[in-house]
């Protein structure tokens, strides 16, 4: 029963944690925003188009958008969810979740640049020097996380106050900008990029789909707003109290996950999105948090 509530809440609460997002800013812009579930309807109604394919594209461009989605739900199948055990648990899933979902961006990479588009190898350029800086700062996180628990599952974020003794507190802090900094970069949020922008030389992902149409369209829609929904479920995971029976901790899981969405409304809505230059400063202070995550650890396990 719990593992299939669980992946009915991965299939579709990203649809309401976009929602959450865009009626928050809404309301920081004084407008009624758009139903709660539109995003929902967005996915459904692009689903049943038909796509259309340039000419000078091949086997790439049609395949991508089905790679992508299927390595994100399944990277979704490793993460803890509402019971804090993962649907699929197997020693050192946070290496897998890792390089499926770099499987899957790969192939979103070279999707766009099968297009043979300047503008969508633009932006498929500056999301694969994103992913450089992001994924070394992931895994020292998580490998400080597994020296100090001892525990090579995702169920090692639970562990971390039993393990850190007075640190343990200041490890989490860090550990949730850590992952929240992720966020917004692999769900290509502001002030990182910005999903509703249309000037081609300031688009990251955007660029990178402008090309795809119809149910290709969809699923990648829906596989970034899943992607997003996975990193906020890790910070769930760290956050969420030890102890509490399984019916109680649903709505303290899903509580946590409309805050952490109104959050990210409230940040898009006060902050504007920063230079290109800048951007690599900001990606910076993920690897920052990680490094002093990984001090913390080294001298709680080694130090006197």
């Amino acid at each position: 029963m719990i593992t299939i509530l669980n992946i009915l809440i991965l299939i579709f609460m990203p649809f309401v944690m976009i929602g959450i997002i865009k009626k928050t800013k809404a309301f920081w812009g004084g407008r009624k925003g758009v139903k709660l579930l539109q995003p929902l309807y967005d996915v459904l109604r692009l689903l049943k188009k038909e796509t259309v394919y340039s000419e000078t594209t091949s086997w790439v461009f049609k395949f991508a958008p089905v790679v992508g989605f299927s390595t994100i739900l399944f990277a979704g199948l490793l993460v803890p969810m509402i019971d804090g055990s993962s649907i699929i648990n197997i020693p050192f899933a946070f290496i897998i979740f890792s390089y499926i979902l770099g499987f899957g961006k790969f192939f979103s990479l070279i999707g766009a640049m099968d297009t043979g588009s300047s503008f969508e190898g633009m932006g498929a350029s500056r999301e694969a020097c994103f992913s450089t800086i992001v994924e070394p700062a992931f895994f020292i996180f998580m490998g400080s996380i597994v020296a100090l628990t001892s525990n090579h599952s995702f169920a090692n974020l639970k562990m971390i106050l039993e393990n850190a003794g007075i640190y343990g507190y200041l490890i989490i802090v860090l550990a949730v900008i850590t992952l929240f900094i992720m966020l917004l970069i692999e769900g290509c949020r502001v002030p990182v990029d910005d999903p509703t922008t249309h000037l081609e030389l300031t688009m990251i992902h955007e660029v990178m789909i402008l090309d795809n149409s119809g149910a290709d369209l969809g699923l990648i829609t829906w596989g970034a707003a899943i992607k997003m929904f996975l990193f906020e479920v890790l910070i769930a995971a760290l956050i969420m109290p030890l102890g509490l029976p399984v019916w109680s901790s649903i709505p303290a899981f899903l509580a946590i996950i409309c805050l952490l969405s109104i959050i990210i409304g409230t940040v898009e809505s006060s902050v504007a999105r920063f230079r290109m230059t800048h951007v690599f400063e900001f990606i910076f202070i993920m690897s920052i948090t990680s490094l002093i995550i990984l001090t913390l650890v080294t001298y709680r396990i080694y130090g006197n």
